[in-house]
């Protein structure tokens, strides 16, 4: 039978050889990579190189790789590259990679990453995600793995990510997709009150587009102006731009001019105004109406006040006499 102290040292040495073997994948790793490369890994970094190898197994490892031989993106410069796309239309997500050939890495270890749940959507010409607007493009012999996106939604916004793996650990380029929804919306308020016989003047401004809309679309009633109206007084004028301005002018405006105006384009949600037309002189009229009334009012009341302010004093006075 073992002495007691024997007993108790077998369990330790057990435990430290089993943390050795724990940390040897680690250690074999780490002699993997260059000196200055091995101060900047993350633990994320270690955890990607962990679960996919980090290198070409069935390329031969080169320890004196200069730094000139090493794959990288031909626009590193860029900590990260931003591409806006519509709501609905198509991103274009390109990575492009040079002197991927020279240090063994086929193209196969490029992988593109959706950095906000970290789904690896492909690695290679592999791809890994049931979303059918998802596809990666790239052309035999060029330098571009590009992944493409149809009909962005609005959950599609974020931080793509590029990743290359080569014999001295992974590189990475990040894309930054911003997705945009144009908007419509009419200066003012939600109503305008205007007098027969002046003008009516709506702007209505679209934003948030990344190429200008090719047509602006006025409605009143949910009909089209200038489209089935001959009217030499109304003149619709379009400005394209960043935020492109159409403004409707109507010319000495009639009754009938009263309604609902609306404006939209292709990619947006109408925005409306509803404009009255009143006759002016009846408006002054009722308005000059009022206030007479007002100062018939007032004068009454001016005139009602001053014998009970007379009789106020009165009485006052007789109480201090007494």
């Amino acid at each position: 039978m073992l002495p007691p102290r024997l007993r108790l040292r077998i369990p330790m040495h057990f435990m430290e050889l089993r943390l050795i073997l724990l940390c040897l994948p680690t250690l074999l790793l780490a002699t993997t990579l260059e000196p200055d490369q091995k101060s900047i890994l993350t633990d994320n970094d270690w955890k990607k190189l962990w679960m996919r190898g980090g290198i070409n197994p069935d390329s031969k490892l080169d320890n004196n790789l200069d730094s000139s031989d090493s794959p990288m993106f031909e626009d590193s410069e860029l900590m990260a590259h931003n591409t806006t796309v519509q709501l609905g239309g198509t991103a274009f997500l390109v990575c492009k990679v040079s002197g991927v050939d020279r240090v063994g890495v086929n193209w196969n270890q490029i992988s593109w990453i959706r950095r906000r749940d970290w789904h690896i959507l492909s690695s290679g010409a592999q791809l890994y995600t049931n979303d059918e607007r998802f596809a990666i493009l790239h052309t035999p012999g060029s330098n571009m793995w590009t992944l493409q996106i149809k009909f962005v939604q609005r959950r599609d916004h974020g931080m793509y990510e590029c990743q290359v793996s080569t014999p001295t650990g992974i590189i990475s380029h990040f894309v930054n997709l911003q997705v945009v929804v144009p908007e419509a919306f009419i200066l003012g308020s939600g109503e305008l009150h205007v007098d027969m016989g002046s003008t009516i003047n709506l702007v209505c401004i679209i934003e948030k587009s990344p190429t200008p809309p090719q047509y602006v679309y006025w409605q009143k009633n949910d009909r089209l102006i200038n489209y089935y109206d001959s009217r030499r007084d109304i003149s619709i004028e379009t400005t394209p731009g960043p935020r492109t301005q159409s403004r409707l002018i109507i010319r000495e405006p009639q009754i009938t001019d009263s309604g609902n105006y609306t404006c939209s384009a292709s990619n947006t949600e109408p925005a409306s105004i509803y404009v009255f037309v009143s006759k002016g002189d009846n408006m002054a009229a009722i308005s000059r109406r009022k206030t007479s009334s007002a100062d018939r009012i007032t004068h009454i009341f001016r005139s009602m006040l001053a014998p009970c302010v007379l009789l106020n004093t009165v009485v006052v006075r007789r109480i201090f006499l007494t």
